[in-house]
Protein backbone atom coordinates (compact mmCIF):
# COMPACT_ATOMS: atom_id res chain seq x y z
CA UNK A 1 0.00 0.00 0.00
CA UNK A 2 1.56 3.04 -0.87
CA UNK A 3 1.85 6.46 1.03
CA UNK A 4 0.30 9.81 0.72
CA UNK A 5 3.22 12.26 -0.11
CA UNK A 6 3.19 15.72 -1.42
CA UNK A 7 6.37 17.15 -3.65
CA UNK A 8 6.90 21.25 -3.74
CA UNK A 9 8.14 22.77 -7.13
CA UNK A 10 6.69 19.66 -8.90
CA UNK A 11 5.25 22.14 -12.17
CA UNK A 12 8.43 21.13 -13.70
CA UNK A 13 11.79 19.51 -13.89
CA UNK A 14 13.23 16.73 -11.30
CA UNK A 15 9.38 17.84 -9.23
CA UNK A 16 7.26 17.01 -12.13
CA UNK A 17 9.41 13.52 -13.09
CA UNK A 18 9.02 12.57 -8.99
CA UNK A 19 5.36 12.59 -8.88
CA UNK A 20 5.01 10.69 -11.90
CA UNK A 21 7.24 8.61 -10.43
CA UNK A 22 6.05 8.23 -7.40
CA UNK A 23 2.40 8.21 -8.80
CA UNK A 24 3.10 4.87 -11.09
CA UNK A 25 4.91 3.22 -7.62
CA UNK A 26 1.47 2.85 -5.87
CA UNK A 27 1.81 6.21 -4.06
CA UNK A 28 -0.94 8.86 -3.28
CA UNK A 29 0.89 11.81 -4.62
CA UNK A 30 -0.20 15.45 -4.09
CA UNK A 31 2.03 17.78 -6.81
CA UNK A 32 2.95 21.03 -5.48
CA UNK A 33 2.37 23.84 -7.45
CA UNK A 34 2.08 27.70 -7.66
CA UNK A 35 -0.88 29.61 -10.13
CA UNK A 36 -2.43 26.43 -11.03
CA UNK A 37 -5.12 28.52 -12.99
CA UNK A 38 -2.61 31.14 -14.59
CA UNK A 39 1.10 30.31 -14.83
CA UNK A 40 0.84 26.51 -14.78
CA UNK A 41 -2.28 25.40 -15.80
CA UNK A 42 -0.86 23.77 -18.60
CA UNK A 43 1.72 21.72 -15.85
CA UNK A 44 -1.69 21.35 -13.52
CA UNK A 45 -3.53 20.04 -16.34
CA UNK A 46 -0.20 17.66 -17.55
CA UNK A 47 -0.59 15.80 -14.07
CA UNK A 48 -4.01 15.12 -14.53
CA UNK A 49 -3.95 13.97 -17.66
CA UNK A 50 -1.16 11.52 -16.71
CA UNK A 51 -2.67 10.26 -13.92
CA UNK A 52 -6.00 8.99 -15.56
CA UNK A 53 -3.97 7.83 -18.60
CA UNK A 54 -1.88 5.61 -15.98
CA UNK A 55 -4.67 5.31 -13.60
CA UNK A 56 -2.37 6.79 -10.36
CA UNK A 57 -3.45 9.15 -7.95
CA UNK A 58 -1.50 12.31 -9.00
CA UNK A 59 -3.54 15.27 -7.52
CA UNK A 60 -2.22 19.20 -8.72
CA UNK A 61 -2.38 21.17 -5.46
CA UNK A 62 -2.29 25.03 -5.14
CA UNK A 63 1.11 25.21 -3.36
CA UNK A 64 3.28 28.66 -2.99
CA UNK A 65 6.69 28.07 -1.17
CA UNK A 66 6.85 31.94 -0.53
CA UNK A 67 3.76 31.92 1.32
CA UNK A 68 3.03 30.45 4.35
CA UNK A 69 -0.63 30.87 3.84
CA UNK A 70 -0.48 28.71 1.04
CA UNK A 71 1.23 26.07 1.89
CA UNK A 72 -0.51 25.37 5.53
CA UNK A 73 -3.52 25.60 3.25
CA UNK A 74 -2.43 23.32 1.09
CA UNK A 75 -1.63 20.89 3.66
CA UNK A 76 -4.45 21.12 5.62
CA UNK A 77 -6.69 20.12 2.14
CA UNK A 78 -4.15 17.32 2.07
CA UNK A 79 -4.26 15.71 5.57
CA UNK A 80 -8.61 16.41 5.05
CA UNK A 81 -8.31 14.62 1.87
CA UNK A 82 -6.05 11.37 3.06
CA UNK A 83 -5.94 11.87 6.83
CA UNK A 84 -2.26 12.18 6.91
CA UNK A 85 1.24 12.73 5.61
CA UNK A 86 3.86 10.07 5.27
CA UNK A 87 6.38 11.66 2.88
CA UNK A 88 7.63 15.29 2.20
CA UNK A 89 9.62 15.94 -0.81
CA UNK A 90 11.23 19.51 -0.76
CA UNK A 91 12.32 19.85 -4.04
CA UNK A 92 11.22 23.66 -5.01
CA UNK A 93 14.52 25.91 -6.00
CA UNK A 94 15.04 28.45 -7.99
CA UNK A 95 18.79 28.32 -9.74
CA UNK A 96 20.64 32.08 -11.19
CA UNK A 97 23.75 32.79 -12.55
CA UNK A 98 25.82 36.09 -12.85
CA UNK A 99 28.88 37.33 -11.16
CA UNK A 100 28.02 37.42 -7.81
CA UNK A 101 28.54 41.20 -6.92
CA UNK A 102 25.80 42.51 -9.18
CA UNK A 103 23.09 40.61 -7.23
CA UNK A 104 21.89 43.08 -4.39
CA UNK A 105 21.25 41.89 -0.84
CA UNK A 106 17.44 41.76 -2.06
CA UNK A 107 18.34 39.35 -4.75
CA UNK A 108 20.31 37.21 -2.72
CA UNK A 109 17.35 37.27 -0.27
CA UNK A 110 15.02 36.27 -2.46
CA UNK A 111 17.19 33.35 -3.67
CA UNK A 112 17.62 32.02 -0.22
CA UNK A 113 13.34 32.52 0.65
CA UNK A 114 12.86 29.86 -2.53
CA UNK A 115 15.62 27.41 -1.75
CA UNK A 116 15.43 27.26 2.10
CA UNK A 117 12.85 29.63 3.93
CA UNK A 118 10.31 27.62 1.70
CA UNK A 119 11.40 24.23 3.02
CA UNK A 120 10.83 25.54 6.71
CA UNK A 121 7.14 26.70 5.94
CA UNK A 122 6.45 23.17 4.24
CA UNK A 123 8.45 21.81 7.54
CA UNK A 124 5.96 23.73 10.13
CA UNK A 125 2.94 22.74 8.62
CA UNK A 126 3.39 19.26 8.45
CA UNK A 127 6.14 17.83 10.85
CA UNK A 128 3.37 18.60 13.71
CA UNK A 129 1.25 15.95 12.13
CA UNK A 130 4.18 13.59 11.72
CA UNK A 131 5.33 14.21 15.52
CA UNK A 132 1.68 13.27 16.55
CA UNK A 133 2.01 9.80 14.35
CA UNK A 134 5.78 8.92 15.13
CA UNK A 135 6.37 8.42 11.52
CA UNK A 136 7.63 10.18 8.33
CA UNK A 137 10.20 10.94 5.63
CA UNK A 138 11.66 14.27 4.63
CA UNK A 139 13.52 13.87 1.32
CA UNK A 140 15.25 16.97 0.66
CA UNK A 141 16.64 18.24 -3.11
CA UNK A 142 20.11 19.35 -2.45
CA UNK A 143 22.72 19.82 -4.92
CA UNK A 144 26.28 18.44 -5.54
CA UNK A 145 27.46 22.54 -5.93
CA UNK A 146 27.27 22.75 -1.82
CA UNK A 147 30.99 20.23 -1.92
CA UNK A 148 31.83 19.54 -5.11
CA UNK A 149 33.46 21.61 -7.72
CA UNK A 150 31.50 24.87 -7.77
CA UNK A 151 32.26 27.31 -10.75
CA UNK A 152 31.81 31.06 -10.70
CA UNK A 153 28.96 32.75 -11.66
CA UNK A 154 26.41 30.65 -9.53
CA UNK A 155 26.69 31.86 -5.92
CA UNK A 156 23.88 32.57 -4.64
CA UNK A 157 22.33 29.38 -5.41
CA UNK A 158 25.58 27.33 -4.54
CA UNK A 159 25.03 29.27 -1.33
CA UNK A 160 21.23 28.94 -0.65
CA UNK A 161 21.68 24.94 -1.46
CA UNK A 162 24.16 25.03 0.53
CA UNK A 163 22.12 25.98 3.82
CA UNK A 164 19.38 24.07 2.82
CA UNK A 165 21.90 20.87 3.47
CA UNK A 166 22.72 22.42 6.48
CA UNK A 167 19.47 22.52 7.80
CA UNK A 168 18.40 19.36 6.68
CA UNK A 169 21.23 17.81 8.52
CA UNK A 170 20.32 19.84 12.29
CA UNK A 171 16.41 18.35 11.07
CA UNK A 172 17.35 15.25 10.67
CA UNK A 173 18.86 14.63 14.75
CA UNK A 174 15.91 16.74 15.76
CA UNK A 175 13.58 14.46 14.38
CA UNK A 176 14.49 11.08 15.08
CA UNK A 177 13.10 10.50 18.33
CA UNK A 178 9.97 11.30 16.78
CA UNK A 179 10.42 8.85 14.19
CA UNK A 180 10.67 10.53 11.44
CA UNK A 181 13.80 10.08 9.03
CA UNK A 182 15.88 12.40 6.69
CA UNK A 183 17.36 11.15 3.60
CA UNK A 184 19.42 14.48 1.31
CA UNK A 185 18.97 13.80 -2.69
CA UNK A 186 22.20 15.45 -4.15
CA UNK A 187 21.95 15.50 -7.81
CA UNK A 188 24.63 17.00 -10.01
CA UNK A 189 24.28 19.03 -13.08
CA UNK A 190 22.04 17.67 -15.71
CA UNK A 191 22.37 20.47 -18.53
CA UNK A 192 19.69 18.63 -20.38
CA UNK A 193 15.93 17.35 -19.71
CA UNK A 194 15.50 20.52 -16.70
CA UNK A 195 14.90 23.72 -17.26
CA UNK A 196 17.61 24.85 -14.10
CA UNK A 197 20.18 27.01 -16.45
CA UNK A 198 17.33 27.80 -19.29
CA UNK A 199 15.09 29.67 -16.88
CA UNK A 200 17.77 30.90 -14.12
CA UNK A 201 17.19 34.38 -12.97
CA UNK A 202 19.72 37.07 -13.35
CA UNK A 203 21.16 39.92 -11.39
CA UNK A 204 19.22 43.78 -11.07
CA UNK A 205 22.55 45.51 -10.96
CA UNK A 206 23.31 44.73 -14.74
CA UNK A 207 25.98 47.64 -14.98
CA UNK A 208 28.24 45.49 -11.98
CA UNK A 209 27.09 42.47 -14.44
CA UNK A 210 28.76 44.32 -17.52
CA UNK A 211 31.73 45.39 -16.11
CA UNK A 212 32.53 41.58 -15.44
CA UNK A 213 31.31 40.48 -19.04
CA UNK A 214 34.25 42.58 -20.25
CA UNK A 215 36.77 40.14 -18.39
CA UNK A 216 34.34 36.87 -18.26
CA UNK A 217 32.47 36.90 -21.30
CA UNK A 218 31.01 34.14 -22.76
CA UNK A 219 32.09 32.48 -18.94
CA UNK A 220 28.56 30.90 -18.47
CA UNK A 221 28.78 29.09 -22.00
CA UNK A 222 32.20 27.63 -21.33
CA UNK A 223 30.82 26.00 -18.14
CA UNK A 224 27.63 24.96 -19.36
CA UNK A 225 29.57 23.44 -22.32
CA UNK A 226 31.99 21.45 -20.79
CA UNK A 227 29.55 20.20 -17.87
CA UNK A 228 27.94 19.11 -20.96
CA UNK A 229 31.38 17.39 -22.15
CA UNK A 230 31.71 16.05 -18.33
CA UNK A 231 28.53 14.17 -18.20
CA UNK A 232 27.63 11.12 -20.25
CA UNK A 233 25.38 10.92 -22.94
CA UNK A 234 23.22 8.39 -20.85
CA UNK A 235 22.83 11.02 -18.51
CA UNK A 236 19.25 10.79 -17.69
CA UNK A 237 17.58 13.52 -14.94
CA UNK A 238 14.55 11.02 -14.09
CA UNK A 239 17.62 9.46 -12.37
CA UNK A 240 17.11 11.64 -9.62
CA UNK A 241 13.37 10.85 -9.28
CA UNK A 242 14.17 7.55 -9.54
CA UNK A 243 16.24 7.48 -6.52
CA UNK A 244 13.61 9.08 -4.56
CA UNK A 245 11.06 6.58 -5.12
CA UNK A 246 13.66 4.09 -3.97
CA UNK A 247 14.38 6.05 -0.93
CA UNK A 248 10.46 6.14 -0.20
CA UNK A 249 9.77 2.23 -1.09
CA UNK A 250 12.77 1.51 1.62
CA UNK A 251 11.96 0.28 4.72
CA UNK A 252 12.01 2.30 7.36
CA UNK A 253 14.79 2.48 9.54
CA UNK A 254 17.03 1.08 5.93
CA UNK A 255 16.58 4.32 4.46
CA UNK A 256 20.16 6.22 3.61
CA UNK A 257 21.12 9.41 4.80
CA UNK A 258 22.45 10.75 1.51
CA UNK A 259 22.45 9.56 -1.80
CA UNK A 260 24.29 11.05 -5.13
CA UNK A 261 22.83 11.08 -8.54
CA UNK A 262 25.72 12.78 -10.31
CA UNK A 263 26.92 12.66 -13.87
CA UNK A 264 29.44 15.05 -13.85
CA UNK A 265 31.28 13.22 -10.95
CA UNK A 266 32.16 16.74 -9.43
CA UNK A 267 33.53 15.22 -6.18
CA UNK A 268 31.04 15.45 -4.01
CA UNK A 269 30.10 12.73 -3.41
CA UNK A 270 33.81 11.88 -1.46
CA UNK A 271 33.53 15.16 0.22
CA UNK A 272 30.01 14.40 1.80
CA UNK A 273 31.37 10.96 2.87
CA UNK A 274 34.17 12.58 4.77
CA UNK A 275 31.44 15.36 6.17
CA UNK A 276 29.10 12.43 7.08
CA UNK A 277 31.77 10.47 8.80
CA UNK A 278 33.38 13.37 10.72
CA UNK A 279 29.17 13.75 11.79
CA UNK A 280 28.97 10.15 12.90
CA UNK A 281 31.89 10.10 15.26
CA UNK A 282 31.50 13.16 16.47
CA UNK A 283 27.87 12.23 17.47
CA UNK A 284 29.38 9.02 19.06
CA UNK A 285 32.03 11.18 21.19
CA UNK A 286 29.05 13.17 22.98
CA UNK A 287 26.68 9.99 23.12
CA UNK A 288 24.02 10.81 20.76
CA UNK A 289 25.04 7.84 18.31
CA UNK A 290 20.98 7.11 18.85
CA UNK A 291 20.16 10.29 16.70
CA UNK A 292 21.58 9.16 13.54
CA UNK A 293 19.13 6.44 12.47
CA UNK A 294 15.50 5.95 12.88
CA UNK A 295 14.51 2.79 14.88
CA UNK A 296 12.19 0.60 12.38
Amino acid sequence: MGGAIVVTGASSGFGAMTVRELAMGGHTVFAGMRQLDTKNERAAADAADFASEHSVDLRPIELDVSDQHSVDEAIEKMVAAVGHVDVVVHNAGHMVLGPTESFTPEDLAQVYDVNVLSTQRVNRAVLPHMRERGDGLLVWVGSTSTRGGTPPYLAPYFAAKAAEDSIAVSYAAELVRFGIETTIIVPGSFTTGTNHFANAGRPTDTDTASAYEARYGGLVDQVTEKLNELSPSSADPNEVARAIRDVVDTPKGQRPFRVHVDPANDGAEEVNGVGDRVRREFYDRLGLSDLLRVSP
